[in-house]
């Protein structure tokens, strides 16, 4: 049974589980701490350039919250054979890809166009890929319209 086989609604109510959204926030929180800090470093300190400070920064953020997510947002989804965690960890990153996407995309335009601060920027980056993030990993990596 694929995503689109379950009525629309099972799947928007599966996104609406109040406790599991906030888990996500905070994991999501403790991600753009991680994202934030090592984008100042990389960029501020170490001098790479700023999309690259962003995206190795992203990266290491999404490992992060994955073994977060998957040991306490959703730990109740899913399998846990070692082929299933690495399926979940392949299908998180290439979400995470499209909200990074998103992220740096605002990243840029509000650096560039509007001349707004770099880490004001990300953080309006990093809340805006926050609604492609929690949508796809709920139905995507972890498949919480079916559990």
């Amino acid at each position: 049974m694929n995503m689109f086989s379950i009525p629309l609604r099972d799947r928007l109510r599966s996104l609406a589980a109040a406790d599991r959204l906030a888990q996500f926030v905070a994991v999501g929180t403790i991600g753009a701490s991680v994202d934030m800090s090592l984008l100042v470093v990389f960029h501020s300190v170490v001098g790479l350039s700023l999309v690259i400070s962003k995206l190795a920064g992203a990266e290491i953020s999404f490992l992060v919250m994955f073994v977060i997510n998957e040991r306490w947002t959703f730990e109740s989804f899913g399998k846990t054979s070692l082929r299933a965690r690495l399926r979940r960890l392949a299908t998180s990153n290439g979400v995470r890809l499209g909200g990074l996407a998103t992220a740096t995309t605002v990243l840029v335009v509000l650096t560039e166009t509007v001349g707004l601060w770099y880490p004001l920027a990300n953080a309006v980056g990093i809340g805006v890929g926050f609604f492609v993030n929690y949508s796809f990993e709920s139905l995507l990596t972890w498949r919480v319209h079916r559990g």
